[in-house]
């Protein structure tokens, strides 16, 4: 699954139920017929079809109820007009069409689009439409529908998927919660989404970058009007391209002590390798000094790997306060294990004011403690995490992510940064950040304290936690992209993405030097 495209997109992402609400106050405050924006609607996403898939073949358009299906029957007038084979399956009833929806139909079958009702087709003629179609055209559910799709939908959403053939969706791919980016049941899984008025925050975290495809967004001409509806985002869309001009130029006379000292606690036996990629990204994401502190085991097998960091063998948690003292960043978790020694770890780290990376294990035992908030601290759980420190189910923290990550923020404190496809970086405010974006070959072992270590030399670099946590998100999934074309995604290991590190802030590096030239 390629990832999302964010370099055109906006920043600002809505609820589905705020974009609703733009869509009203376009039509009754500034005048708009409603109808001549639907017809805009699928116009744009006609141009968006055939730019990806100009010898598409026959074109088959699922149509639902409501002003979705009418979008789909205005999509197929316009394939019609422009000499495609088309066909269009009315999956609800044309008869229960109404309002503009109802227009839009009669306009399709005016144009001379062929429109079937699914309740006269048999099994063998379903099947056929499908066997024939070379794109399909999802307009089935809008985003106003929520929880699992029922019969018939289901059924039609489940032979689109099993069809191989390419899909467009227009607006959300149907059985999509496009403001959580839950799916309770049917979904379809669309090659491209092309969406209108305003970015629903479900197409980038949760499912939605599993079933999304390619995301491409039309404000429909809106976009010097919106402002005055009233509704405020729920998130912004984050990603390397955008946020990599965070990190401060770098002086020909910089020297290391500008730059962070970053402490990795880590490592208790059995996962020596943990701390070992924690510090190493840390050095390569530009951090000033890197310090491990691990067992007294695991220091002949950092020296080898990573001769720059300075390791020290500790035994006991009252071994660590002088270490503490002498850094300006701690990044505590990978592999620390929930033994004695890793509590004793914690425990001072906790006890210490320095600024602090949680992850992993550090993690796991805070949620057995009494939360004590700080708000020094970035927490990086993945969902397990995330629900053992909320004392919930995974399921309660996937059925809305963006609300999970500002709970833990509101017990915790500091900066929640809640991993998954659609990272949802939580800081204090009701506005989430999301880093745009996934990549499957990063679900393997050990990419957690890669990221871990990215953050803490960000964190030693930038002043303020959130824009360091966003910073370093998109760093390490940029990375990770990176090494994906290099290798693919099946296969790819930790050390890969900290090996494409390099590429990554060169290409920042570049940019300054082009912008000092051209200034």
């Amino acid at each position: 699954m390629p990832p999302i495209s964010a370099h055109s997109l906006p920043d600002d992402l809505y609820s589905a139920d705020a974009v609703r609400q733009m869509d009203r106050y376009v039509i009754d405050e500034l005048g708009v017929d409603g109808f001549e924006l639907m017809q805009t609607a699928a116009h744009a996403a006609f141009r968006r079809l055939v730019r990806r898939w100009p010898d598409c073949g026959p074109v088959l358009v699922l149509c639902g109820a409501g002003n979705n299906g009418g979008d789909g029957y205005l999509v197929a007038a316009n394939a019609k007009r422009h000499g495609l084979t088309v066909s269009c399956i009315a999956v609800a009833p044309t008869e229960k069409l109404a309002g503009d929806a109802r227009k839009a139909w009669q306009k399709a079958v005016a144009d001379g689009v062929e429109v079937r009702e699914l309740s006269g087709i048999d099994e063998v003629a379903l099947d056929a439409s499908f066997e024939h179609a070379g794109l399909i055209v999802d307009a089935l559910l809008g985003t106003g529908v929520s929880g699992a799709p029922r019969e018939p939908f289901a059924g039609v959403i489940a032979r689109c998927n099993a069809s191989g053939v390419p899909v467009l969706a227009v607006d959300v791919p149907s059985g999509l919660n496009a403001t959580t980016g839950v799916a309770d049941g049917d979904v379809v899984r669309a090659t491209m989404t092309v969406t209108f008025i305003g970015l629903k925050s479900g197409l980038f975290t949760g499912q939605g970058p599993a079933v999304c495809g390619e995301v491409m967004f039309d404000s429909l001409g809106t976009e010097n009007d919106i402002g005055a509806s009233g509704q405020a985002p729920v998130g912004r869309l984050r990603h390397w391209e955008s946020v990599g001009r965070w990190l401060p130029e770098r002086a020909a006379n910089a020297h290391k002590g500008r730059f962070g000292h970053v402490l990795i606690i880590a490592g208790d036996r059995g996962f020596g390798g943990a701390g070992l990629m924690a510090a190493e990204a840390a050095a390569r994401s530009g951090a000033g000094l890197v310090s491990l502190a691990t067992r007294p085991e695991h220091i002949s097998a950092a020296l080898a790997r990573c001769p720059s960091v300075m390791v020290h063998g500790l035994i006991h948690g009252s071994e660590l306060p002088p270490l503490l003292e002498a850094a300006s960043v701690v990044v505590c978790g990978p592999g620390i294990g929930k033994s004695a020694w890793g509590q004793q770890m914690l425990q001072q780290v906790l006890a210490s004011d320095k600024p602090r990376v949680l992850d992993a294990d550090a993690l796991n035992l805070m949620a057995a403690r009494v939360a004590v908030p700080s708000e020094h601290q970035v927490l990086t759980p993945h969902p397990g995490e995330a629900a053992r420190l909320l004392g919930c189910s995974v399921a309660e923290v996937e059925v809305d992510r963006m609300a999970a990550a500002r709970k833990l923020q509101s017990i915790y404190g500091g900066v929640i940064l809640l991993k998954g496809a659609g990272t949802v970086i939580a800081s204090g405010s009701q506005t989430v950040d999301i880093i745009s974006g996934s990549n499957p070959g990063m679900a393997t072992g050990g990419m957690g304290d890669v990221l871990a270590g990215i953050l803490g030399a960000m964190c030693g670099q930038l002043d303020g936690l959130a824009q360091a946590s966003i910073l370093g998100a998109c760093a390490h999934l940029a990375a990770a992209d990176r090494a994906s074309e290099a290798r693919g995604y099946m296969g790819l290991i930790p050390t890969d993405v900290i090996d494409s590190l390099p590429s990554v802030f060169r290409q920042i590096e570049f940019n300054d030097v082009q912008k000092r030239e051209d200034g």
